[in-house]
């Protein structure tokens, strides 16, 4: 079908998640109109030296700042709702979310000090209309409540986001997830889904959230140690099974971590989380309790350097000192890039002579995301007509796209996207248009954007190779030096066992200013700049490596 100007047009935008794993974020453009789902963050790799957190660039949303009508979010994990304080604020436009959701992203609003946000509340069921869009949230299990898929509907197309999810068919709490729905939207008929990869390359079925409670009962049974169990913060099931897993066993409750306190709060105030007043002891009384009557729910299983659990591993934790035969229980897996950082933890903790307990060992923890078989379901029961894998590395989204084609679907049905690429939807018809602005805005501490290529690149240099600054001291009438350069090193070479290459050094400088012409010795700016090239040179030619070197010239 050939399109024309009076076709009706669905575009779709990922702007974050796709050939990586986080910052998911996407825009729906209809007409006049667009629509954002989540506002993810991600941790920073290796190579971001300094940065705190990652979040999707927004230059086309700016760009069409008029147009953005709504943020509707999936779930509240931090990959989805991480930079809703730094994206959401610059628009007018509502948040649209579950319960839980909205509750998380408002103790973030909070935090940052924003307010004058409309926030609207929804559930799983509801129908609702967004200008010329029409969304329903149809509930999904995940590893955090009030999860759900959003179909969205236009005159141009009918699209499905499933979000992150599994098929739970014994959840801890809600539902199982809506299988009824997505079948029936099979038999009206999407146009295009949208669907997490996160665990295609695992075979099989994921396991029930439930699993992990007997597991808990078992070990927490076994031993008269202390126990401390480490998840995320938002995984309210988690923690759940954790406390009735305690109360069964006669031990009381205590929570370390900052967000696990804001999160368990938040769930219980909701009624997400129940647990007896009498179960729960304040961080700082788990030492008046017998070894076998207490248990701490903590974060730090992402081995994070400032979480509680690493804390204790270090062994700076204000309350608790970790001892032989204490029990620590990983109850996640590592997020990729964070496993080096979680196998430091459980060395220090097995240095300690701490019993760890992880994955590999128990059925302590179980994935928040599908494998093969229930994308499988799911693409079986929508039925759609193209397909877009999303969240996800590269090889999860190719053996995805690859996993749609076996399903029948059309190779030619099937797209793989970079964060930017435009889809166009129209009635009987897809094609990819051209890209939109995309990429990483980088956080660091409240400076947001503004470390760019040359601060990275300036501090990889200062982390691999040091700094050396140079003071002369000069006469301001004649640029001539009245004493011998001083030279400090920081993170470069220790001057005490360097002193002759330090005296070396500072020859080289005073010759090189003396040498220099009069009229160029009152050049402070070209001083600053042939002394820094000489010993750069110096430098490199002595030690094989290139440390920064600032020069500062002191007038007299």
């Amino acid at each position: 079908m050939k399109r024309t100007k009076t076709t009706p047009t669905l575009r779709v935008i990922p702007l974050g998640g796709l050939k990586e794993v986080g910052k998911n974020m996407t825009a729906y453009e209809y007409g006049d109109e667009i629509i954002v789902v989540d506002t993810g963050s991600m941790f920073p790799d290796e190579e971001l030296l300094g940065v705190d957190i990652v979040i999707p660039d927004t230059t086309y949303l700016e760009q069409n700042f008029d147009k953005v009508k709504a943020f509707v979010y999936t779930h509240g994990h931090e990959d989805h709702i991480g930079a809703a304080p730094y994206v959401v604020k610059n628009f007018s436009a509502p948040i649209y979310a579950t319960p839980f959701t909205m509750a998380l992203i408002r103790n973030k609003f909070q935090e940052h000090g924003i307010k004058n946000v409309k926030l609207i509340e929804k559930k799983a069921g509801d129908r609702f209309k967004i200008g010329k869009f029409s969304l329903e949230m149809i509930h999904v299990n995940h590893s955090i409540p009030d999860t759900v898929a959003l179909l969205i509907k236009t005159p141009a197309a009918t699209v499905l986001q499933t979000g992150d999810f599994k098929v739970d068919y014994t959840p801890v709490m809600n539902d199982i997830i809506d299988l009824a729905r997505l079948g029936s939207l099979g038999q009206e008929g999407v146009d295009l889904l949208l669907s997490d990869s996160t665990n295609v390359e695992r075979a099989g079925s994921t396991m029930s959230e439930s699993t992990v409670g007997a597991t808990f009962e078992e070990l927490f049974r076994k031993t008269d140690s202390r126990i401390i169990v480490a998840s995320f913060a938002s995984n309210v099931m988690r923690i759940q099974q954790v406390i009735n897993a305690a109360r069964n066993n006669q031990r009381k409750v205590a929570f370390a971590g900052r967000s696990m306190h804001n999160v368990t709060d938040i769930a219980r105030k909701l009624d997400y989380l129940r647990i007896p007043p009498e179960d729960i002891i304040d961080i700082g009384e788990v030492n008046r309790y017998p070894d076998n009557e207490v248990v701490i729910m903590t974060t730090g299983s992402q081995g994070e350097p400032m979480a509680a659990l690493t804390r204790m591993a270090d062994g700076n934790h204000a309350h608790i000192e970790m001892k032989p035969g204490d029990v620590v229980i990983f109850s996640s897996s590592p997020i990729p890039g964070n496993e080096k950082s979680v196998k430091g933890v459980i060395n220090k903790l097995f240095e300690i002579g701490v019993d760890v307990i992880y994955e590999q060992l128990a059925d302590v923890h179980v994935s928040g995301h599908a494998c093969r078989e229930e994308l499988k379901l799911i693409l079986a029961l929508v039925k759609p007509k193209y397909f877009l894998p999303v969240h996800g590395e590269y090889s999860m989204l190719k053996h995805h796209a690859d996993l749609g084609v076996q399903m029948g679907l059309s190779p030619n049905h099937v797209v793989i996207l970079e964060n930017g690429d435009v889809l166009e939807l129209s009635p009987g018809q897809m094609r990819l248009a051209e890209p939109v602005p995309a990429g990483k805005i980088l956080i660091d501490g409240s400076l947001v954007g503004d470390v760019g290529t040359a601060v990275l690149r300036d501090r990889k240099q200062l982390s691999e190779d040091g700094l050396i600054m140079v003071i002369l001291r000069m006469d301001s009438s004649n640029g001539k030096l009245l004493k011998d350069p001083d030279i400090i090193s920081r993170g470069f070479v220790y001057m005490r066992e360097n002193t002759e290459l330090i005296e070396e050094a500072k020859t080289l400088i005073a010759n090189t200013v003396n040498n220099l012409k009069p009229t160029t010795r009152k050049d402070w700016q070209q001083v600053k700049h042939v002394t820094r090239g000489e010993l750069s040179k110096f430098v490199y030619r002595k030690t094989k490596r290139s440390p920064m070197i600032l020069s500062f010239i002191l007038e007299v």
